[in-house]
Formats: C-alpha cells, structure tokens, sequence
C-alpha cells in the first residue's frame, strides 16, 4: 500500500478545489489536488476549446468582480479571456405578477461591467492551465476518495490520512474538502448538515432570441419562481436558468422543441422577441444546504460542500471562490508566523470570516423566494413598491449592487482590487 505525504491535500477539481490550490500555492508547502475524473491534463484546453467550436456550455456561472480578481491574482483570468468569457453591463429585473421593476448599469458606476458570464469548462480549464505552471502543485486525476482517518498527533503537528479507492494513501496536515454538495469527505467526516427542499427544479439550456441581449442580464420573477436569460458572447446567444415547481419542469422538459421555445418567450413577455432556437435542456432539483460547521482539526470543506444556495441571484460559485480565497488567507498567514496549518484555532479564523457571510446570503436568497413565492394581494404589493422604489433611490441601489459584486464589504484579501483601481 502506497503512502504519499503532502503539506495540503485538496479533493476535488472544480472551480473551487482548483482555484484553492493555486492560491495555496503560493505558501511554498507542498499542496496536492486530487480529482475523480481521469483526464489527460495536457490536453484539456485543447478539448474544450474543441467543444466550444459546437455551441456553448449550458453549465455557466455569472462571475462578480471580486471573483476576476481573485482569478486574475491565481493566474487564471488571461487564460479565460483567451477561451470566451461574456461581460454585462446591465441588469433587468421584474416582477411578473405586478409593476416592480429595478435595473442596474455598470455605468452608474463608473464600471466597465457589473460581471461576467463564463462557461463552467472555460473557468475550469483555464485554473488548470495556470495550476500545471506550479512547481509545487501536483494534480492527480482519476483519484476517487474512499477513507478519512481521524487526527493523528505526530511530532509538532497533526495528521490526517486520506485513502484511495486504488489504495494509494495521502498523509496531510490539512486536508480541504471541495468535492460538491454531495461530498463523500464531508460525509466521511460526519460533518452535519442544515437542509431542506427548495420546491424548485431549474431548466438549464441555450436558446437564441430574435433580438440582441444588449449585454444585459434579464430576470422575471414569475409566479412559481424567478427566470433568468445571461447574455452570453453572441448577441443573440443567452443561458437560461428557468426555477419552476417539479411538475412543471417535467411537462416543460417534455414539451417538442417548437413548444418549449413558445412557452419560454411567452414566459418572459418576448422582451427579447421570439426564442428562435433551444438546445437540449438539462432539469435538476434545487435544494438548500448548509454545513453546521466548516472546519475540525486537520479538515476545512469549502464552496458547495459547506453551502448550497438558490440560483436566482447567480451566487453559488461566487461564495465558493471567496472561500477559497479567505481560506488561502488564513493559511498563508498562520504558515508565515509558525503556526501550526491544520490547528482548529487557525482553521476556526476562516470559519468565522466565511460561515456568516454564507449564512447571510442563504438566508436572503430564502428571503426573496419566500417574498415572490406568495401571491398574497398585500405581498405583492410590497415587493413592488419596494423593488420601484430601491430603482429610485440611487445611493442605496449603488450599495446593493456594489455588494453584489464585491466591490465593497468584507471581502478577501486575494479578491480586493489593488487602491490604485479604485
């Protein structure tokens, strides 16, 4: 049996997982990365860029500005403006039911965009285009996880052993947990869990409109939930993340492609003329989670295996990165003092900066489904005087949206923009 030692060891090789590992790196300790997928490394990019030759990802991710930076910090950004990336410069939102309308604009700002839409696959390939040019970085795909011991006290430092399928074995002072919302090492670790049913299933797809998307990202609050189309690099190409109840996303699912189209522009009031085209929809179920606490002695879990959120305010990913990010901090800062990396007192710094901020945004992501989930004539009325409202009152919708994109509150180190650009 195979012992292999690591300073890090990192399962999981999403956009989280990766983008942990390069800004581990950084601390000169040795940090290894494991992935379940086998894929040859070389030749991702090219593979992607192949695939991109075919039509667009339906997997997307709208990137907030503190997201660029920190992928610009870890080495990765260039490589996804090489790849395709789509900015917007806009957003629309409405509600269906009523008169409530806001919208934002990077201009307001003095912003050249309010974020970017990127395929899943392009952030992913590029991360591991800028992960293969550090020394002190190993990635070993098609390593699935099977064991987690328990700390291990050895010396001036505490272990945890990791265990194969293939039965290779990684000793590390810290292991992070990045493996999704269903992650085994998180289960291995009978780390407890908040959840509960959303209610929702999301249609996932391509589609292509008769009218240019004007680089804006559009959502209608419908009456049994939110509809989004995010502008993607043609400017009649968008993504949808369509939020319904489960009986209706599987009579959607099983509408021709004619119908679907119809239905869909009829659904969000032709605001950009007819749906021309669809490519295959893809449906999953929607559903909250919350890891009741981030971190034990040699363990942090970290993006989607610490928290799920509701799509409809495009965040998911972004918390994940941040995450990563604040936990990089810690762990770059505890190692540059002598402090011991996978000590809780270290660990339990992150859990303190992140836990809150993630707990925050669950709960308003919550909040905003429950206020446009009710039909109530007095609810709607609220949402509507408030959301016309917030529209007009400059100042504070600059506020909301500055902290939407993480421009301003409590945000890592490694995703603050340098002073000199504001």
């Amino acid at each position: 049996m195979t012992v292999k030692t690591a300073d890090i060891v990192i399962v999981g090789g999403g956009m989280v997982g990766v983008t942990a590992a390069l800004a581990l790196a950084e601390s000169g300790l040795y940090v290894v990365l494991l992935e379940n997928k086998e894929f040859d490394l070389a030749l991702l990019t090219h593979d992607v860029t192949e695939q991109m030759k075919a039509g667009y990802d339906p997997r997307v991710s709208a990137l907030t500005c503190a997201s660029q930076q920190l992928l610009e910090n870890v080495g990765a950004w260039s490589y996804m403006q090489e790849l395709r990336i789509s900015p917007y410069t806009d957003m629309d939102v409405w509600d269906g039911e009523g008169s409530g309308h806001i919208h934002f604009s990077s201009r307001d700002l003095h912003e050249l965009a309010l974020g970017h839409i990127v395929e899943n696959r392009v952030t992913v390939a590029a991360l591991y285009a800028a992960a293969r040019q550090v020394g002190n970085l190993n990635l070993v795909t098609g390593a699935t996880v099977v064991q987690l011991t328990a700390p291990e006290r050895a010396k001036d430092s505490c272990y945890r052993t990791l265990i194969c399928e293939d039965g290779t074995q990684w000793r590390a002072k810290l292991v992070v947990a990045a493996d999704g919302a269903m992650s085994k090492v998180r289960q291995l670790a009978s780390i407890p869990m908040w959840e509960w049913d959303y209610g929702h299933h999301a249609i996932v797809t391509t589609v292509r409109t008769e009218k240019p998307h004007q680089e804006t990202a559009w959502q209608r609050f419908t009456d049994d939930g939110p509809l989004a189309f995010l502008p993607l690099g043609d400017p009649h190409y968008c993504s949808i993340v369509w939020s319904t109840s489960p009986d209706r996303a599987a009579s959607l699912y099983e509408l021709d492609h004619d119908a679907f189209c119809v239905a869909l522009a009829r659904e969000f009031e032709a605001r950009l003329g007819s749906v021309e085209w669809s490519d295959q929809r893809h449906v999953f179920p929607l559903r909250q989670r919350h890891a009741k606490y981030y971190v034990q002695a040699g363990l942090a879990v970290i993006g989607d295996a610490a928290h799920t959120i509701h799509p409809l305010a495009g965040q998911g990913v972004n918390l994940g990165l941040m995450d990563a990010a604040a936990l990089a901090e810690q762990i770059l800062s505890a190692n540059a003092r002598g402090e011991e990396i996978g000590s809780e007192a270290v660990l339990k710094r992150f859990q303190r900066q992140r836990q809150s901020a993630n707990l925050k945004m669950s709960a308003s992501m919550e909040a905003f489904k429950q206020l446009f989930g009710h039909q109530q004539p007095f609810l709607k009325l609220v949402r509507n005087m408030g959301m016309n409202t917030l529209n007009r009152l400059s100042p504070l919708k600059q506020h909301v949206v500055m902290q939407a994109m993480g421009l301003s509150g409590d945000v890592p180190a490694l995703a603050r923009r340098p002073v000199d650009q504001g």
